[in-house]
């Protein structure tokens, strides 16, 4: 399980290194083959290949009433594998779709990743509080 956030600089290949206390774990599980594809909030997700090909298969079979939504995330679907540094790289298509610049932030998200740009980060988790909790966490404690 993926979880916490690491600030990360892209190089100037446009290539991410995956941190250390995930990249053994992607190894094992997925001997270092993910898939990184587009999420409409304004990230790109990364996906250990395995647990995308599931999540792939799932929005294929989505109505024809969704074909928007496969476009983007079907789409935008780019398979990437690690390099003996622990490196991958985003492709200059999916950084300019998310707006990523050299400053990204990698945060776990229990199955699979967010990349996002932290300005667009902080932007999105300050508007999920000015919203507040939603009814289905009224049960929640922290």
């Amino acid at each position: 399980m993926f979880q916490g956030a690491s600030a990360i600089t892209l190089d100037a290949k446009g290539r991410m290194s995956i941190p250390a206390k995930h990249r053994d774990a992607l190894m094992i599980q997925c001997e270092g083959r993910l898939t990184l594809t587009k999420h409409p909030d304004g990230c790109l997700l990364m996906y250990p290949r395995h647990t995308w090909e599931a999540k792939r298969d799932q929005i294929a079979g989505w109505p024809m009433s969704a074909r928007g939504w496969q476009r983007i995330l079907l789409g935008n679907a780019t398979d990437v594998e690690m390099d003996s540094a622990g490196r991958i790289l985003v492709a200059p298509e999916l950084r300019d779709a998310v707006g990523l610049g050299r400053e990204v932030v990698l945060s776990g998200m229990l199955t699979h990743f967010e990349i996002w740009d932290p300005v667009k980060r902080a932007a999105n988790e300050q508007a999920t509080i000015e919203v507040g909790m939603p009814d289905t966490l009224s049960d929640f404690s922290f």
